[in-house]
């Protein structure tokens, strides 16, 4: 009898841990309207110090660019799917690059920078916001975006989720990727030349598809891009768009750009000396794969993307003495809550001791009439035109890319949330409310910057 009780004790008492355990564990989701938030007031603070600038005291504009490649000497795990485990990858396709243009209207200089790889990754961004100085160019000065790869360099991420989806931490990885990005930045500004900048829209509906909820919801189908050309004749081109680079499923393990590298390397063996791809507003957005295996079907990926591109709208010309605006701020938000069940959600200490815990910020650059924002996310190409047409009414041309830096997951619409699906349940991790949140946050962005 003696036994048997102290049996009873013994597993209330493990009940009883277990209980305090998964309460210190796991919480319900906080659905308070994000204008009643804390964060959404420091927000407001944070956007009314920008004042934009309309001396328009310029010069001459110059721009210069450059690539740096990044393909590692000896296999890493390769970065993008979690059912990879962070393996390493067997071959190489095609090798990875950052690539970078630099450009000084002779008082300010930014630098935009896009790596062939799946995000820019925070351990990455924490060593350049040291590095970057005045000396160069100051990091609130330089915008990032990546090609969004899955099937380039890991090695990255921090904490326990990093392992899935980039494989075990390198530190000598990571301060190669700084370099690499620095040395770009570097060479490119050694390469200002006189030029001008000309804006171009193209639609390309028959290359991406709404992966989330198909039919039922909407596509950003245009390519945007920023084309340069040198007072020597050189051309330059920085596209975006907003089909996933997922071509190339995950049991393909060998490193590769996916479909932007091939859309790269198509325009600089054609009408440009050297061209940039940035991820746009990927979120939701997939590629649709015409082919008969991975890289056949990246190739008509690319291929149908730059047709698209080559026969775009006529171009907007900037004004060859444009003025050049910069930020970098801080984008407050609710504490971390990512998604067990539909209802139940990790408290944030656990979520943090899983991921890691960087800083949050969204960019922007204007160069004359046209106005780059870089989120922190996959922002869905959902929420783009609303936040399109509402720039074009402030004289904008509005480009929108994910991968600046920072990452906060998938950023989809609203009307979505409470779907038991892939972006909205697994990498959902900021709780509701967050599509009207991002717009509004690029809202006060063109507002300020118009």
């Amino acid at each position: 009898m003696k036994i048997l009780k102290f049996l009873l004790k013994a597993i209330g008492v493990l009940l009883l841990l277990i209980v305090l355990l998964l309460a210190s564990l796991i919480t319900t989701m906080d659905k308070t309207p994000y204008q009643e938030m804390d964060y959404y007031k420091v927000w407001k603070k944070e956007i009314s110090t920008v004042v934009a600038d309309t001396s328009g005291v310029t010069g001459e504009l110059k721009i210069g660019w450059a690539k740096v490649n990044i393909t590692p000497a000896t296999p890493t795990p390769m970065a993008g799917y979690g059912n990879r485990r962070g393996k390493q990858y067997e071959a190489i396709h095609d090798s990875v690059y950052v690539r970078t243009m630099v450009i000084d209207n002779g008082f300010t200089q930014v630098a935009i920078v896009a790596a062939d790889l799946l995000i820019i990754p925070p351990a990455v961004t924490k060593i350049l916001q040291e590095r970057l100085t005045k000396s160069q160019i100051p990091f609130d000065q330089v915008y990032f975006g990546a090609t969004h790869s899955h099937n380039s360099v890991g090695g990255w991420g921090t904490g326990i989720a990093g392992l899935f989806f980039s494989g075990k931490y390198d530190q000598g990885t990571v301060d190669r990727l700084a370099d690499a990005i620095f040395q770009s930045i570097v060479k490119a500004r050694q390469k200002l030349e006189p030029a001008n900048i000309s804006y171009s829209e193209a639609i390309d509906t028959t290359d991406i598809y709404n992966r989330l909820v198909g039919e039922e919801g909407k596509v950003d189908p245009e390519i945007r891009s920023l084309i340069v050309t040198r007072r020597n004749g050189e051309k330059a081109i920085l596209s975006s768009y907003a089909a996933h680079s997922t071509v190339i499923n995950s049991k393909n393990m060998r490193l590769s750009r996916d479909y932007p590298g091939v859309l790269v390397d198509s325009l600089e063996n054609g009408r440009y000396n050297f061209a940039m791809y940035m991820a746009g507003a990927v979120g939701s957005m997939g590629p649709i794969e015409k082919g008969t295996d991975d890289f056949d079907e990246m190739k008509n990926q690319a291929y149908g993307v730059q047709t698209s591109i080559l026969a775009g709208d006529t171009l907007k010309r900037v004004n060859e003495r444009a003025n050049i605006q910069s930020i970098t701020l801080p984008l407050p938000l609710r504490e971390p809550s990512p998604r067990l069940t539909m209802g139940l959600v990790l408290r944030p200490w656990a979520f943090k001791k899983a991921f890691g815990e960087y800083p949050v910020f969204v960019k922007a650059v204007r160069i004359g009439n046209i106005l780059m924002v870089g989120m922190p996310c996959d922002f869905s190409g959902e929420l783009v035109a609303s936040l399109d047409s509402y720039a074009k009414t402030k004289g904008l041309n509005l480009m929108i890319t994910s991968f600046n830096g920072g990452y906060t997951g998938y950023i989809t619409n609203d009307q979505y949330f409470d779907r038991d699906l892939y972006e909205t349940k697994t990498m959902s991790w900021y709780g509701p409310y967050n599509g009207a949140y991002f717009q509004e946050v690029i809202k006060d962005i063109i507002d300020k910057l118009s």
